[in-house]
């Protein structure tokens, strides 16, 4: 069935999940925020994606080396969407879905009750879980994927993130935000992977956008790391764990250092190996898909696209090496990146480096790396 346009004073309330195209839509709504404003339509904040109110209401733990956010970061983003009036707001964060029952009524109660259009985007499970345990990584977490994903997978699941089912069990999602907000006003986007326009052009229907309004953010921030970035970061934050180093400084040096660095400052190349999926785990995620995209049928909601090829399994990956090999220039980029972020003991990068040529640097950077690598392996 195609988007319906909302009504005016509408609050289009896009909780994710996870790794659903979230980013992608912040990121144009982010763009356009002013153009929208033009438009009626009020995107509200600053930056692309609102964050400390969500983890707020929703009571989950702040980021690793994050403060604890407030709950008046919430009633302040509620009073400002109410001074809207009969503006169209829309709200995007994937955070809203781990809310529990109650929270959930209590977000809809305060962001306007009735006026309240909640939207769900979906992608099957064969698609999230690779994406998603990078994302733990690189929030401080140090398990190999093959170990998370037999936990994940088994039944019951056993595993250190236990927020994933509550995150991705989609049809158990869709049920408990349409019994808030009844099933006639909650819409679920199958997405389409061969169309990477689809999700901003039903958010222009729905908002009552030109087509073509909307256009992708052309940013790096959010791509995949590849199998090596990522067993970089892995390593690294196992590293910070086992020195106990302060949670204080993951956030500076890791987050917004050494991991965004590698993800704005390279290009990684087409032969460098991705993070891949055995066939026994896309088999059960495939078929766990299939099945609640029959129960979210089953519920009334409106559906936007084939939910039912969110249960089909692609085809088998080529596995990625157990030691991959990361390039030096990598090593440079992560390197340089958590000196920028942490600003190396008050200096700048360009001071921490001093005088090192870059193929000095090079040299000890990839000399450690290798060092790391022989130490890890199993004996």
């Amino acid at each position: 069935m195609p988007a319906n346009r909302t009504g005016a004073g509408t609050r289009l309330l896009h909780i994710g999940p996870h790794k659903t195209g979230t980013s992608a839509i912040q990121g144009a709504l982010f763009l356009a925020r002013e153009r929208l404003a033009a438009q009626g339509v009020v995107y509200p904040g600053q930056g692309r994606t609102i964050l400390w109110p969500i983890l707020a209401v929703t009571g989950q733990p702040p980021l690793l080396g994050e403060p604890t956010p407030k709950i008046s970061y919430w009633e302040d983003l509620t009073g400002q969407i109410a001074a809207t009036g009969d503006q169209r707001v829309v709200l995007s964060s994937e955070f809203f879905c781990q809310a529990d029952d109650a929270t959930a009524r209590r977000v809809v109660t305060d962001l306007g009750g009735d006026r309240v259009h909640v939207v769900v985007t979906l992608r099957s499970l064969t698609r999230i879980l690779p994406s998603q345990w990078q994302q733990y990584v690189q929030n401080g977490f140090h398990f190999r994927y093959h170990e998370w994903l037999e936990g994940i997978l088994s039944d019951p699941p056993l595993t250190p993130t236990p927020a994933f089912w509550l995150r991705h069990r989609h049809d158990e999602l869709v049920a408990r935000w349409a019994a808030v907000t009844g099933p006639e006003n909650l819409t679920v986007i199958a997405v389409d992977e061969s169309d990477r326009l689809m999700l901003l052009r039903v958010f222009e229907t729905m908002l009552g956008l030109p087509e073509g309004f909307l256009v992708p953010e052309e940013s790096a921030a959010n791509r995949s790391l590849t199998a090596a970035e990522a067993e970089l970061v892995r390593r690294l934050s196992q590293e910070f764990s086992r020195r106990e180093w302060p949670q204080r400084n993951y956030s500076r040096f890791m987050r917004n250092g050494l991991i965004e660095q590698l993800k704005t400052g390279r290009q990684p190349g087409p032969d460098e190996p991705r993070i891949a999926t055995p066939a026994w785990a896309l088999d059960r995620a495939a078929e766990i898909s299939g099945e609640m995209a029959a129960r979210i049928e089953a519920l009334g909601v409106n559906i936007v696209g084939d939910i039912s090829a969110l249960g089909k399994r692609p085809a088998d990956q080529p596995e990625s090496a157990a030691d991959p090999v990361l390039p030096v220039e990598a090593a440079i980029q992560a390197a340089l990146g958590a000196m920028i972020g942490g600003r190396a003991g008050g200096q700048t990068a360009e001071e921490a480096v001093g005088e090192l040529s870059t193929r000095s640097l090079a040299q000890v950077l990839a000399g450690r790396f290798r060092q790391r690598v022989r130490r890890a392996r199993p004996r």
